[in-house]
């Protein structure tokens, strides 16, 4: 069997590291000042499902999805106001979370940024709607 994007960053400790340096540009760097404001205070929740989902995305454990029979990501975003400039602020906040992995080759990071960053302005509504 191929090994999987999961598997080829170093599994769950890898996917860890990216989801808490994520969080912490959120809560540490102004330029992602609007992304924080759409969450609550406590953000242990959101980093244990942006871990959970992020696993399973690149294609570890399912247990984010298994816990979430018939859960669609897109459609639970679509329910908030993200503008271009949110989704702008969550893309750049994972690439550099992402790239800051000195265990992530380049040409992954690279990969995985690209794909993110399709998820993320997919979840923009247009500044009218949102």
């Amino acid at each position: 069997m191929p090994e999987t994007p999961y598997d080829q960053i170093g599994g769950g400790e890898r996917v860890a590291a990216i989801v808490r340096r994520f969080y912490d540009l959120m809560d540490e760097d102004p330029d992602y000042a609007g992304l924080r404001a759409m969450h609550a205070a406590d953000l242990a929740p959101m980093r244990a499902s942006l871990t959970g989902f992020l696993t399973a995305w690149l294609g570890g454990p399912r247990d984010w999805f298994t816990q979430r029979p018939g859960t669609c990501v897109m459609s639970m975003h679509r329910a908030m106001p993200i503008t271009p400039d949110l989704a702008r602020q969550w893309i750049e906040a994972m690439e550099r979370a992402v790239a800051a992995d000195p265990c992530i080759s380049p040409e992954m990071a690279e990969t995985i940024s690209q794909a993110l960053g399709r998820m993320g302005r997919a979840m923009a509504r247009p500044p009218a709607l949102a």
